[in-house]
């Protein structure tokens, strides 16, 4: 016998075999069928998560509120890469100004909580601020008391020579009753604050008063002759209505006129003098009413008078505890992007680092109003001593009084917190030295800034950008000249001469000029706030699906940040004030997008275009 493998098969042997083989095919076949389904199922499924499960279109009413609003402050057929200061600001009758119109929302908010009925609780002391308010909107009965109120306040302070009754009071007795009782300064101007450096001590401070009359203009010639000629028969209308003839008011219009131009040239420095010329913007009082209406500017005193009120009034309307979670949890990502960018600075000594994120540690935030402010038992001790009536002038210099006895007994007691420089509903953060406390106001975390119900790039780009410009400030320090003697002084300064050169090389309109180093600070932290801002949004989608987009703008996430951080900037330039220390609009737009390569990137800048430079400035 052979080897078994050496024998012949029986033919039931070999139609197993062949079965068995024709089994192995047929199960490779159907597994290569099902891994083929199975790959296009997945691909299939791939497609449909990430058509339906990327950025979510937000179509709920606060999202289309801020559709419109961008549908109507931007030009989209200008080229975002060469202007996006057009882009994003420009509309058809003019240059969006979104702070301004977030202000005056703000106001309108006041302006109905002050006109709806049951608002207040008695005996709180909030009916005051409500009576002053109607007070302040009864022009009838404001016209009805006609000049007797003045006269009576002009007879206090010794009579007036032009109207008769006149009794010579001996010039500093004047002066007293004017700045004790009535709350003006009429030769210079006095300032209660803490010292700027510690201890904090209370301080004095003298100023230059401001007058109404500026000096003429070679340039504005016409012009300044139609304001003085305004004026004067402005003057010579109040002599006449307080009793005077004609002829002796318009001459003692000429003395006031003539008095105040020789004090403002010995004020006013030359330089000031001609970066004024362009200050003057003629309207007619007709067209001057509808843009300050009088519910305006009752609502501006009645919140100078009683703050704590309507700051209690007003964040219970508009910043809930939902919103202030969302907005401390935005600080939160932010302070944490500008640690991890302090980390990595290049021309910073390990020393000084140290010390920047310790002055990160002990910082303070401030959100929405003074806790103080919030509490209703202090309005009736406040007001306690706030007389209203029986004329709206008598109850508007009682409360000027008692303003002014609050300041100062504020100034004189122990003072454990922070003092609000700001009110709740203003739009303006900022970072206080003396407290190292960053405060950001409620009015500010509105919409079209901020909401809870916002795409997160709304939000990350408008108000994490404000927030991270304001911590930037407490480095400055670091980037003044000796002031981070341990650093890479060279490679610092090699920055900052490089960002200077960048703002000085960008085109602007003919009527406006800056000085490119006075602005330094704030143009660094224009940069640096957006950059981390940025840092902190891509950290945040990265960590957290599901982000929103805004419909009918055809702007990816990405985008949308920077339209959203443009839109903060939106405002026109009518001059630029040399004291300023931000540039103008268009550079606080342009610069911080020029130095982001991310976008370059997002928005398909081509290379050497002006929002895309071939090199960047490498300071954050």
């Amino acid at each position: 016998m052979g080897p078994p493998w050496s024998q012949e098969r029986s033919p039931e042997e070999s139609l197993s075999t062949e079965w068995s083989r024709q089994s192995t095919r047929a199960r490779w076949v159907l597994l290569a069928v099902l891994l083929c389904g199975l790959l296009i199922g997945c691909s299939m499924l791939w497609v449909y998560i990430f058509r339906n499960c990327g950025p979510w279109t937000c179509e709920s009413p606060v999202c289309m509120e801020l559709v419109n609003h961008y549908l109507a402050s931007g030009n989209r057929s200008a080229a975002p890469c060469t202007d996006f200061f057009s882009f994003a600001c420009e509309k058809a009758n003019g240059t969006s100004n979104s702070f301004q119109a977030l202000a005056e929302e703000n106001k309108s908010r006041l302006w109905k909580l002050l006109e709806a009925p049951g608002s207040w609780h008695l005996e709180s002391g909030e009916e005051k601020a409500f009576q002053f308010y109607n007070s302040c909107m009864d022009t009838d009965a404001i016209e009805a008391s006609g000049t007797g109120p003045l006269v009576q306040i002009i007879k206090e302070l010794g009579g007036w020579n032009i109207s008769g009754n006149w009794t010579f009071f001996d010039f500093n007795q004047n002066l007293r009753l004017l700045m004790s009782q009535y709350g003006h300064f009429p030769f210079f101007r006095a300032y209660l604050h803490p010292h700027p450096a510690p201890p904090h001590t209370p301080i004095i401070q003298i100023d230059q008063p401001e007058f109404d009359i500026l000096l003429q203009q070679d340039q504005e010639q016409k012009v300044y002759a139609q304001i003085l000629r305004e004026y004067v028969t402005y003057l010579n209308r109040l002599g006449t209505l307080l009793g005077s003839n004609p002829q002796e008011a318009q001459q003692h219009a000429s003395w006031s006129i003539v008095f105040t131009s020789r004090l403002f040239q010995f004020l006013r420095p030359q330089q000031q003098q001609q970066a004024q010329d362009k200050l003057f913007h003629v309207v007619t009082i007709d067209a001057l009413q509808p843009a300050y209406p009088r519910w305006m500017k009752c609502v501006e005193q009645t919140g100078s008078f009683f703050e704590p009120t309507l700051a209690a009034l007003f964040v219970h309307e508009a910043f809930g505890p939902s919103i202030r979670s969302a907005a401390m949890e935005l600080f939160a990502e932010i302070k944490d992007a500008v640690i991890v960018r302090l980390k990595k600075l290049s021309w910073i000594s390990e020393e000084t680092r140290k010390e920047a994120l310790n002055k990160l540690t002990q910082l303070q935030v401030e959100m929405g109003a003074p806790k103080r402010a919030l509490k209703t038992e202090m309005a009736k001790q406040e007001y306690s001593d706030i007389q209203l009536g029986p004329s709206f002038l008598q109850s508007f210099l009682s409360c000027v009084r008692s303003l002014q006895g609050r300041k100062v007994r504020s100034f004189l007691q122990p003072f454990p917190y922070h003092r609000w420089q700001k009110s709740p509903w203003s739009v303006s953060a900022y970072y206080s030295v003396p407290d190292h406390v960053v405060v950001f106001p409620a009015g500010l975390l509105q919409p079209p800034f901020f909401h809870p119900g916002y795409p997160r790039a709304v939000n990350f780009g408008a108000v994490g950008s404000i927030m991270a410009h304001k911590l930037l400030h407490i480095f400055f320090q670091f980037l003044l000249p000796g002031g981070c003697p341990a650093c890479d002084t060279r490679a610092l300064q090699e920055a900052l001469l490089c960002l200077e050169h960048r703002y000085a090389a960008f085109p602007l309109p003919s009527m406006s000029s800056f000085n490119g180093s006075h602005t330094l600070l704030e143009n660094a932290a224009d940069i640096g706030g957006v950059a981390i801002a940025f840092q902190a949004y891509r950290k945040r989608i990265t960590e957290r699906t599901g982000e929103l987009t805004l419909p009918n703008q055809e702007l990816s996430p990405y985008q949308l940040f920077f339209r959203s951080y443009a839109q903060v900037m939106c405002r026109e330039l009518i001059s630029q004030d040399p004291q300023d220390t931000h540039s103008p609009p268009r550079l606080r737009v342009h610069g911080p997008l020029s130095n982001s390569p991310d976008f370059a990137k997002h928005f398909l800048c081509p290379s050497g275009s002006l929002l895309n430079p071939s090199t960047r400035c490498k300071l954050w």
